[in-house]
């Protein structure tokens, strides 16, 4: 094992005696980094078939150990449960005793043995065979106070998922969301497809793309920043219900809620509108939240055990538009002012703006510091100003203002839904007005389907880090990706 510089002396002893000990198997002809294992299941399989003297095979972790002698308890775990393992070294040859002698917690072996129950109730299997299968050569982050600083818990996810609790139950209800949301679409006649994640215009959204080079094409390239124009193209193709869950990539800012890499379910309803598809949500987070929490009514809590916050998703969900949102902050007459009127007003309003903003940046900037950021329970913010969403629909009413909806749940907006704007001229001048000088900026190919003639459609896209998060009670984006972005270590 190559020496590290920066190591204490006495984890350089603990090393190196680990590494003695996957000698010595080796040296006994048995393989410290083991093989195939067959078992009975998983951990908690294991225990579900557990019946007083049946004989059972399983594989995982040690990670607890109480030496009584010639007794051992151990604790045998996976990401679905402990179960306790008995070994006696009546039931061994020296050699095989002296295999066992050179195991560490940390350590994954296989054992069979005859399931039992000691006197205080503990199912448990007495070992009668026992195969190690990978040698910890470095030890596990304490059992009682786990992987406690962040950033290590970030860097290093396996040994925090090995350590922390909380952090296994966060990740596996991620897993049974993103499968339920499947299921759920799919349940009701939606299609799953796939769309390029490299595009020759970074389009479907305003943010900045990461870049690279094809040399085979001789062009370059950009990472997604959105799928939406390539499932709009489906819905020209016929298709009248379709949905992706992506990886979306923006060059932008980290945050709590921000990481580079985050990933999206957009799905698209031919004949369908904002309003519809704002009943699918609703039905779609209330049944995950279900599968997940067994409740509609969430506590998130610190890292003490401590409520922080209560969420209602009790349906129905409140519906406002954005209009009577903004004047019941910051005036009645807040659309009667001018750009210098509303800096005036925001500014009392204790929301700082730039100089450079224009008017409807403003009020997005008031809308975001003094209703997004302070409603918990679900919101649907409606009806906003075209220049905020330029692939909506116009409303038939007030051409000022498109049908859309903003999710709002605890502070961050978590799914945008659309009437699609589906007629081709009026798309082709809201992408210029938003590209301004960028004329390369507009996806011609997009363009062109649409004069094929796209059907009247209502989409949604739902960030579903941001839903994990909402679901879990979890306080960072980072603590629901598995392995977030993080600065290079100096």
């Amino acid at each position: 094992m190559a020496e590290e510089p920066d190591l204490s002396d006495s984890t350089k002893e603990l090393l190196a005696t680990r590494q003695a000990k996957a000698d010595a198997l080796t040296a006994a002809g048995i393989s410290p980094f083991g093989a195939r294992f067959d078992v009975d299941g998983d951990i908690a399989g294991v225990r579900a078939q557990f019946a007083e003297g049946k004989t059972l095979r399983a594989a995982g972790r040690l990670t607890a150990h109480r030496d009584m002698g010639k007794s051992h308890f151990l604790d045998l775990t996976d990401l679905t449960g402990r179960l306790q393992i008995y070994l006696n070294a009546k039931g061994f040859t020296p050699e095989q005793w002296n295999a066992f002698q050179q195991l560490d917690l940390g350590d994954f072996i296989g054992i069979e043995g005859e399931c039992f129950t000691t006197k205080t109730g503990e199912p448990t299997m007495r070992v009668s065979r026992f195969q190690p299968l990978a040698k910890a050569l470095r030890p596990l982050p304490d059992k009682w106070h786990g992987l406690a600083d962040v950033e290590q818990r970030y860097r290093q996810r396996y040994l925090d998922l090995v350590s922390n609790p909380e952090s296994r139950r966060v990740f596996l209800a991620r897993t049974t969301i993103v499968r339920r949301m499947r299921e759920f679409l799919q349940d009701r006649g939606f299609i799953e497809v796939e769309t390029p994640m490299l595009q020759m215009i970074a389009s479907g959204a305003a943010a900045k793309p990461f870049q690279t080079r094809h040399h085979a094409l001789g062009t370059n390239l950009f990472l997604r920043i959105a799928p939406e124009l390539y499932l709009k193209r489906l819905l020209v193709a016929g298709m009248p219900k379709v949905f992706e869950l992506n990886r979306n990539f923006r060059n932008e800012g980290i945050s709590r809620r921000h990481n580079p890499e985050f990933t999206m379910l957009e799905a698209y309803w031919a004949y369908a509108d904002f309003e519809r598809m704002a009943d699918l949500v609703e039905e779609l987070i209330c049944d995950l939240s279900m599968v997940v929490n067994n409740t509609l009514e969430l506590a998130h809590k610190d890292g003490d055990g401590n409520v922080t916050r209560r969420i209602n998703l009790t349906r129905p969900w409140k519906r406002s538009r954005y209009r009577d949102l903004i004047t019941g902050v910051a005036g009645e007459d807040w659309f009667q002012l001018g750009l210098a009127g509303k800096k005036t007003r925001a500014k009392e309003c204790g929301v700082q703006v730039a100089d450079d903003l224009v008017e409807h940046e403003v009020t997005q900037q008031v809308f975001e510091k003094l209703i997004e950021e302070k409603t918990l329970d679900p919101l649907y913010v409606t009806h906003l100003p075209k220049e905020l969403v330029p692939l909506a629909k116009q409303n038939i009413e007030d051409d000022s203002l498109v049908d859309v909806y903003e999710l709002i749940i605890n502070g961050q907006e978590i799914s945008p839904g659309y009437t699609e704007l589906n007629d081709p001229k009026i798309q082709r001048e809201r992408l210029l007005a938003q590209a301004g000088d960028e004329q390369m900026a507009l996806d011609e190919d997009f363009l062109l389907a649409l004069e094929h003639g796209m059907p009247p459609a209502g989409g949604i896209g739902i960030g579903v880090d941001r839903l994990v998060m909402v679901l879990t009670g979890a306080e960072s984006i980072r603590d629901v990706i598995l392995f977030p972005h993080m600065k290079p270590k100096t």
